[in-house]
């Protein structure tokens, strides 16, 4: 009877160690948190720091490939539809609909998260007369009926992020005048503001603070100062980290990240890549103020060279 039963338990103890030995096998085997395609729709007015978040993680990990369209923010939720699209970058969170109809779609809720802040930065042509604008002045160079001095460029026709924010922001829901041109996207916005002296363009910070693109456009386009509207004081503000992290610039936006898949595999990889360390300092070193990495402003006092006195002589 003692045989009988070690022999029974022995064989138990085979049946569930192959079972956890296959298990282990079949997740070595199926999932590769850093290999395959990842299809990914992104606001297009965030190009310059996502590819730069895409090169390094790619060097990274060398059999993992991020299969990346830039777009307006409204086909990439449309794309978010597809099977194919597994995660898209935007400056907006699902509203309730979206976020209750994938949960019956996919079985549970979205993953998503702000991963940094960036501006939409106001551009002016380098011979501009005016370069300092109160949200005030925007709102009628944007609604304005009457054809007057300045062009006013935006990245898109419609359904873009930028314009989204433009009107929810600055005109208050009210229709564009015109003076307002959609173009093909942020890089012509700056290369149309660049060659018209009376052109006001806006395009996403990344574009035009620590970029390859910027460097093009430096000697022709210039930032301009908008409003401060949580001062109170007069201040006027350009964009940059510090403004932004502050909100002293008056137009701040999120960069969302939302991932569909829900299990450990390369969708994953990428938000947390972007959402840990490597990930956020690219976004600091492009310019965007990380959202989940403490971000220090310092004070800086600069002090008289006590030993100038010395070195005059």
């Amino acid at each position: 009877m003692f045989f009988f039963r070690a022999t029974k338990f022995l064989l138990i103890f085979s049946l569930v160690l192959w079972n956890l030995t296959s298990c282990e096998s079949k997740i070595k085997k199926d999932s590769h948190p850093q290999e395959g395609t990842l299809r990914v729709s992104v606001d297009e007015s965030f190009k310059p720091i996502i590819d730069q978040q895409i090169m390094v993680f790619e060097a990274s990990f060398p059999k993992a490939h991020i299969e990346i369209k830039y777009k307006s923010e409204a086909d990439c939720f449309r794309d978010f539809q597809s099977d194919s699209t597994q995660m898209i970058l935007v400056t907006r969170a699902p509203n309730e609909e979206e976020s209750d109809y994938y949960k019956k779609v996919l079985g549970h809720p979205l993953l998503y998260s702000v991963l940094a802040y960036d501006a939409v930065a106001l551009v002016v042509n380098r011979s501009a007369d005016d370069s300092t604008f109160s949200i005030e002045q925007l709102r009628k160079l944007l609604t304005d009926k009457t054809p007057g001095k300045y062009q006013v460029l935006l990245d898109g026709d419609n359904a873009t992020s930028s314009v989204r924010f433009i009107m929810d922001s600055i005109t208050n829901g009210k229709n564009f005048g015109v003076n307002v041109k959609g173009t093909s996207g942020n890089e012509d916005v700056l290369k149309q503001v660049a060659d018209n002296k009376n052109a006001i363009g806006f395009v996403g910070s990344s574009w035009i603070l620590g970029s390859e693109i910027a460097e093009k456009y430096r000697d022709r386009v210039k930032l301009a100062y908008v409003e401060c509207k949580r001062c109170n004081d007069g201040t006027f503000a350009k964009p940059s980290q510090a403004t932004i992290y502050s909100v002293q610039y008056p137009l701040v936006r999120p960069l969302y990240g939302i991932l569909k898949n829900a299990d450990i595999g390369l969708g994953a990889s990428f938000y947390n890549f972007m959402s840990f360390e490597r990930g956020q300092l690219i976004f600091r070193r492009g310019e965007l103020v990380p959202a989940k990495m403490n971000f220090v402003v310092r004070k800086v006092i600069n002090k008289p060279d006590q030993d100038s006195s010395v070195k005059d002589k």
